[in-house]
């Protein structure tokens, strides 16, 4: 794809949300561990099973979401600026990330029927053709895609065959893509939740333990926006800026599922794309790493660009509060923390060679040179309606005339064909009356007539067939500013400005105070001035208590990073076997890798 050569780097947005505690938490007397600074942008989780002295955690990212927060303070502060830079050309991408039932589904599509509590992807909906209504002077084509990985298998939610498994393919243009995959070009949020509805009815989910409505497979819906304008030079300049709104399946350990038959095994499956996308934010952070593992999963595939590539992206790692959930939580936060190191370089993709705006474009222009060839939207025909308006007392405007040239294309192709018909019908009566003319001159003349009246009648039904193609191409492409807003509209427009400026002035008051308290670490040592040897001597030992005490954090960490790879290990060879035990089942057993002979599973972390 064709794009602007200046880019500049851009750090991956890590953002933590925090649920309520449920119910059933409350009921069974867990602890709350969680603790979510929102004004500093910081977690702090606590180790319900702690040794005594033993420090809580803490994280920082880009903005932080207790269990009190709003849909719309999360899409104002952190989605909002995302979906602009799509509008203007950019890629984005938005993810959910976290355990099985801690919010992620609610995060991306929330309660559709209820304003307030609408997620990021109905919101987005709105964002987006609320944009194009008051925009300008530009054309958009809009169409969605959806899709789903459920078991490492590519489905197309959309499609009327759903056993049908697709293709991943790549392009060195336009990058990875997916063969044959359905897109709908959307006019309106109707249309394109419409569309979404539809996919959401086919995708895969399930009850476990952990979740009565658990996703069982990574959806993805695609949102390809593309805008063309006259630039600076006069020629015409197509912007196209693709969304990916993912819905990731959640990480789940086998023994707390409590589940029997398909769940363990699409677990496993779940586990292991996770696992490759852990290993792909490793090697990318790692900086050392000459191979990045892209291709171990179908989810990391898709999202290459998103990781490190040419996209601006958000990742929203969600979170149980609960002490029942300790390992699980501590385990994602580590996950977001390695994550905001990502650097992507993304780019506005300006002039593609293969936009379908522009191929909609020149069908539109050669429908309408074809309709002209045969008069329908000739000048002549709309200046003759125009003078005749004006001898009838009727005043006409320019948006009159172009009203007519679209609404009343129909109204002029039938009055026109009428006319010829009449026409045709009169000098056949006349022949028919003209006693001069020998029978069999008058019989090949009304021949000629009545070849000329079907010739003319499958004219119309050319045209007619030309016109509805012309128009159905025509409804597609969505204009900016065509219809003036009223009042209300301006009105929304100024409190949608004044939520930006908020959320802004937020994001700022939170990197500053961060910022604070950074320099204030390093300078507290300048700062100090000593009255005595022995005020010298108390401060330092504190501050060597201090020291010994992140020294012994440290350490626990790695503990913590050790457990928790073996953890994962025990998850991947549990899936190893249970696989295993399928083949054998099923068929044969292949032999072990020569590079792993005991056939246990390498994982990097």
């Amino acid at each position: 794809m064709a794009s602007k050569a200046r880019s500049s780097s851009e750090a991956l947005k890590v953002v933590a949300r925090c649920r309520p505690m449920s119910r059933k938490e409350e009921a069974a007397g867990y602890e709350r561990i969680l603790d979510m600074d929102v004004k500093l942008g910081q977690v702090t989780i606590r180790n319900p099973r702690a040794s005594p002295g033993e420090l809580p955690k803490t994280f920082t990212f880009d903005a932080v979401y207790d269990a009190s927060s709003k849909q719309a303070d999360l899409y104002d502060e952190t989605v909002r600026p995302l979906i602009d830079s799509v509008l203007q050309g950019f890629n984005g991408t938005i993810f959910a990330y976290g355990q099985t039932g801690t919010g992620k589904t609610y995060t991306m599509q929330g309660a559709w029927a209820e304003p307030e509590k609408r997620g990021i992807i109905p919101i987005s909906f709105e964002h987006i053709f609320t944009h194009i209504s008051r925009s300008q002077n530009q054309q958009y084509l809009v169409r969605a895609s959806y899709l789903e990985i459920y078991q490492e298998e590519i489905r197309d939610l959309l499609a009327k065959d759903q056993n049908k498994k697709l293709e991943l393919k790549e392009n060195p243009e336009t990058g990875v893509y997916i063969k044959d995959l359905s897109s709908f070009v959307t006019k309106n949020v109707k249309e394109i939740e419409h569309v979404m509805n539809l996919g959401s009815q086919t995708r895969s989910v399930g009850s476990t333990n952990m979740n009565e409505y658990s996703s069982r497979s990574h959806a993805i819906f695609l949102i390809t926006i593309e805008c063309s304008e006259t630039g600076l030079d006069g020629e015409e300049h197509i912007r196209v800026g693709k969304l990916n709104l993912v819905d990731l399946a959640g990480s789940e350990r086998q023994s707390k599922m409590g589940a029997h038959g398909e769940r363990p095994k699409e677990a496993s499956k779940i586990n292991l794309s996770l696992s490759a996308l852990g290993n792909v934010i490793s090697a990318l952070v790692d900086g050392k790493s000459t191979h990045i593992p892209y291709r171990d999963s179908k989810l990391t595939r898709l999202l290459q660009d998103s990781l490190g590539g040419n996209a601006k992206t958000i990742m929203v790692a969600t979170l149980g509060p609960a002490s029942h959930s300790y390992d699980e939580s501590l385990s994602t936060l580590r996950f977001a923390n390695r994550a905001k190191n990502i650097k992507n370089k993304p780019r506005v993709n300006e002039d593609p060679k293969d936009t379908l705006l522009r191929e909609f474009q020149e069908e539109i222009v050669r429908l309408k040179a074809q309709l002209e060839k045969r008069g329908m939207l000739g000048k002549k025909r709309r200046r003759s309606s125009r003078r005749k308006k004006a001898v009838d007392g009727e005043s006409t405007t320019e948006n009159e005339g172009e009203d007519d040239n679209e609404d009343g294309l129909e109204k002029n192709m039938e009055n026109y064909l009428k006319e010829q018909k009449e026409r045709l019908e009169e000098e056949k009566a006349a022949i028919q009356d003209d006693h001069s003319l020998v029978s069999e001159e008058k019989q090949k003349l009304l021949e000629e007539k009545e070849k000329m009246i079907e010739d003319l009648r499958k004219e119309q039904e050319a045209t007619e067939l030309l016109a509805t193609k012309y128009k159905a191409m025509e409804s597609k492409l969505l204009i900016g500013g065509r219809n003036i807003m009223d009042h209300t509209n301006e009105q929304q427009k100024m409190l949608e400005l004044k939520r930006q400026e908020i959320a802004e002035q937020k994001r700022r008051e939170r990197e500053m105070q961060q910022e604070m308290l950074l320099r204030d670490e390093e300078t507290m040592e300048l700062r100090e001035t000593y009255t005595s040897l022995q005020q010298e001597v108390e401060i330092k030992t504190k501050k060597l208590k201090k020291l010994y005490a992140k020294l012994q954090a440290v350490k626990a960490e790695i503990q913590d990073q050790h457990d928790e790879y073996i953890r994962v290990r025990q998850d991947l060879e549990e899936a190893q076997n249970e696989q295993t035990r399928e083949l054998k089942l099923n068929g044969p057993l292949l032999p072990p890798h020569p590079l792993s002979p005991s056939g246990s599973v390498t994982l990097f972390i």
